[in-house]
């Protein structure tokens, strides 16, 4: 029996009643361009094969119920009576439902079943799978068209405006356009999108370091305002049209650690454009060398690596079989993404994990993902014969 098929079942020994839909969210990684989404800049993720799968069916009335199986724990409300009493997945559940009514949508209730193989604070979008999910489900059961684009800013609405993470909108795009084999050059200005082929010859690589942080309570708000106060001094709405020639002439003016800030937006701009370049040309070496300028940046000028994310980076770094790497999210723990020759993984991951373990005395995790199709749903027909062929779409 497959996962998607066991949650099936639980579901319908909780509620009573069978499933009529299975919604599959992706997580993502963020090859380059980092916190430059909520400076209307570039950014190149992609979806992967770590998900979030939610069994539902529809409720007659107006309430959601819905039960998380890792966390085991659950969360029940109306949608008229919506209220912010927490800071846990919950509170990414109810404040996408709330978003979606602040946009006029007329959303019916669902009972819902959720597991997620995204490990939860390693930066790999698992919120933002889980509001991406929330939505899909809210289309299913309440029949409103459903555009990856109006739906991703729905979901960066509930993040910033009910959980009170400023963050940007690339998560969510991702989740919504991503593009099986494929990572996607988005434009968090324009929110214009177009995939670009990832390299044959090469994996993407996840290393989980161990190490955890929460956005709320992390730095990253006062990184924005940091970003926000820098646009401001040269009279611009964000830091998107600063070029870095413009941006020296300040270096004496600006507070050293807002110049610092906006030095890393714009040069990551840039590498964003360069990696595009690169991967058209399948030149690894440059992609690689990309990366890890990309991390160099994050670490010196953005502030939000930490010791153990530097040590997994420099170790990944000095293996032959990588191109390159570098912390991978929003930062201050998490993860690492790799370029690795497709054909050198295991002495990459055994090598990796050994001296990372003999370092910091920490266990890193590591996932071979490859790119995948963006949200989906799936209908679960009444025939038990169709069922294992539909799940199995979901895996």
């Amino acid at each position: 029996m497959n996962s998607s098929e066991l949650l099936t079942r639980q579901f319908s020994q909780r509620f009573h009643r069978p499933p009529t839909h299975l919604i599959r969210a992706p997580g993502r990684v963020n090859l380059i361009g980092e916190h430059t989404d909520y400076n209307e800049g570039l950014v190149m993720p992609l979806a992967i094969d770590l998900s979030l799968v939610m069994a539902i069916a529809a409720r007659k009335d107006k309430r959601i119920e819905a039960h998380s199986l890792d966390l085991d724990a659950q969360v029940e409300f109306g949608l008229f009576q919506i209220r912010n009493t927490s800071s846990g997945w919950a509170e990414y559940l109810k404040g996408t439902s709330w978003a979606l009514q602040e946009h006029g949508y007329e959303l019916g209730g669902w009972d819902g079943l959720i597991s997620s193989t995204i490990p939860i604070g390693a930066g790999l979008a698992s919120s933002a799978a889980l509001e991406m999910a929330t939505i899909k489900a809210f289309e299913v059961v309440s029949g409103f068209a459903w555009g990856p684009v109006a739906m991703a800013r729905i979901a960066q609405f509930a993040e910033n405006n009910w959980v009170g993470v400023k963050s940007g909108i690339m998560d969510q795009m991702i989740i919504a356009v991503g593009k099986r084999g494929s990572a996607v050059r988005i434009d968090c200005r324009s929110l214009e999108y177009h995939p670009v082929p990832l390299p044959g010859d090469a994996r993407i690589v996840i290393v989980d370091s161990g190490t955890r942080r929460g956005l709320v309570e992390s730095a990253y708000n006062e990184r924005r305002e940091q970003c926000e106060s820098a646009a401001r001094s040269f009279g611009l709405s964000s830091l998107r049209n600063l070029d870095l020639e413009r941006l020296q002439t300040k270096v004496q003016e600006l507070p050293q650690e807002v110049f610092k800030r906006a030095r890393h937006v714009v040069t990551e701009n840039e590498r964003v454009e360069q990696a595009v370049l690169a991967m058209q040309d399948r030149d690894l070496v440059r992609l690689g060398a990309i990366l890890r300028e990309g991390h160099a940046s994050l670490r010196d000028d953005f502030a939000v690596s930490r010791v153990e994310i530097d040590t997994l980076v420099e170790i990944a770094n000095e293996r032959s079989e990588c191109y390159g790497a570098r912390m991978t999210g929003g930062g201050f723990g998490g993860c690492v993404v790799c370029l690795v020759s497709s054909k050198l993984l295991d002495g990459f991951v055994n090598g990796v994990q050994r001296k990372y373990r003999e370092t910091t005395n920490l266990d890193a995790k590591v996932y071979l993902t490859e790119a995948q199709d963006g949200v989906s749903a799936f209908e679960i027909l009444p025939d038990p014969g169709n069922l294992p062929r539909l799940l199995d779409i979901v895996e």
